[in-house]
């Protein structure tokens, strides 16, 4: 009788323990099915916003394309010849990026999200590197008050090294030159047939006040925005911007010191904008690289909780495995 008791209680156990098992495993399904849900929520939420986000700038990078193709057809100027040739690099490099970035989302293709979080990485490292780099060589140089009179004036060596080489190098200059002639950064100056004191009182930008006129130290006398008297005979070795000045529309001051460092005051002020544009650009970047890399992860963490142990055929292995087969 106590055998069978014995038995009866053993079977008992036994009985508990299959069924403590039973209930372990269910909760445990239960869990997994749970967090197969949310992460399905959260694989789709996040393949959704970075879908949508590339939309958005695959959409975007056609007009900057157009942009650049129209330019490289209808430049007539050396100005504009100068920009379709980035224009053109900049949509196509956006368009492929963003559209790696939408088929990858989209489709779920591990393989494009990897290369699209790859170029976004260095995209935003790249930018980051600029910015710095913009803020520091634009960090010196500022105009200067001429004493009795409202005008400002630049000097080159109050800027950076970096940019002083770049306009003092005979071909970048050349360039530049011509930019501003046949930009006609002076007409203005020349049709208004100021007075003096209209000409002083006026808010001249920095490449006019370097470029369309002489330095204020030479002391010739004014006859309009780009017209001045200047003695006969005229020579100094102290004052070479003064040397160099000439009233023909085609000379000028351009190959003045002064035209040069107005350049420079030109290019810092839209360098400080284009940095500030970039710290803005950068957190857009960062936060969809953030959620792409949600996105990437979570179609990984996917897979790997799968009760069912089904493939992702969007997988890079698993694209190997058909091609090979």
């Amino acid at each position: 009788m106590c055998d069978h008791a014995k038995h009866i209680g053993r079977c008992s156990s036994l009985n508990i323990e299959i069924t403590y098992n039973k209930v372990a495993l269910d909760g445990l399904y239960t869990i997994i099915h749970l967090r197969m849900l949310s992460l399905g929520r959260m694989v789709r939420l996040s393949n959704g916003l970075i879908g949508a986000l590339n939309v958005i700038t695959l959409m975007l990078s056609i007009p900057i394309l157009g942009g650049g193709i129209w330019l490289s057809q209808r430049a007539a100027t050396d100005c504009e010849r100068f920009l379709d040739v980035p224009l053109v690099a900049l949509g196509v490099f956006a368009f492929l990026v963003s559209l790696a970035g939408c088929v990858g989302a989209c489709f779920r293709n591990s393989c494009l999200l990897w290369l699209y979080l790859v170029v976004m990485l260095l995209l935003i490292v790249l930018l980051v590197c600029f910015t710095i780099f913009a803020f520091v060589v634009t960090n010196k140089g500022a105009g200067h008050a001429v004493s009795g009179r409202g005008l400002p004036e630049y000097r080159l060596g109050d800027y950076s090294h970096w940019l002083q080489r770049r306009v003092e190098s005979a071909k970048n200059w050349r360039s530049i030159r011509s930019c501003l002639v046949q930009g006609k950064v002076c007409k203005s100056l020349q049709n208004q047939n100021q007075t003096w004191d209209q000409f002083i009182s006026d808010n001249l930008s920095p490449i006019q006040s370097g470029c369309c006129k002489p330095p204020s130290a030479c002391n010739f006398t004014y006859m309009n925005g780009t017209a001045w008297t200047k003695p006969p005979g005229f020579y100094s070795s102290d004052l070479p911007d003064c040397n160099s000045w000439q009233n023909d529309p085609s000379t000028l001051c351009y190959d003045c010191q002064s035209c040069k460092a107005g350049v420079l005051a030109n290019l810092k002020h839209d360098w400080k904008k284009i940095a500030v544009i970039n710290v803005v650009l950068l957190i857009f970047l960062v936060v969809i690289y953030l959620i792409g890399c949600c996105a990437f992860m979570n179609d990984k963490d996917e897979v790997e909780v799968n009760p069912l142990g089904r493939e992702q055929t969007s997988d890079c292995s698993s694209e190997e495995e058909k091609s090979k087969s």
